[in-house]
Order: structure tokens, then C-alpha cells, then sequence
């Protein structure tokens, strides 16, 4: 799982596996705590990959008006 769309899958597949019977409620639980943390962990590396790119942005910005 290594994008919220997988994440979002996974929940998917888990949520139906349980109301079906498939899934213990408490197993289905300790799958659901590790796919909302893998979420928690894509939002902080999207946040990252944005603020590279913005302090990307300024660096060029601050270099051109340096001249």
C-alpha cells in the first residue's frame, strides 16, 4: 500500500470482508490501524515531496532576483 488509493482499496476490501463474515472483527481492527497508518505516512511524505518543491521554487526565485 503505498498510495491513498490502495490505502482506500484495502478499507474497501476489509470493511466487505468483515460485514460478510469472512474477517474477524478483531483481526479486521489491526488491519485497519496499519492502513491508517500507511496513510498518515503517505500525507507526511506528500507534504515533504510539496515543500521540497516549493523551497525548490524560492531558491530559483531569490537566485534570479540576486542578479
Amino acid at each position: 500500500m503505498t498510495t491513498s488509493r490502495e490505502v482506500r482499496r484495502a478499507v474497501n476490501r476489509i470493511t466487505n470482508m468483515l460485514l460478510n463474515g469472512e474477517i474477524d472483527p478483531k483481526t479486521a481492527n489491526a488491519i485497519l490501524y496499519g492502513c491508517n497508518v500507511c496513510l498518515g505516512a503517505i500525507r507526511v511524505d506528500d507534504q515533504q515531496a510539496k515543500l521540497d518543491e516549493l523551497e525548490k521554487i524560492v531558491e530559483e526565485l531569490g537566485g534570479k532576483n540576486g542578479r
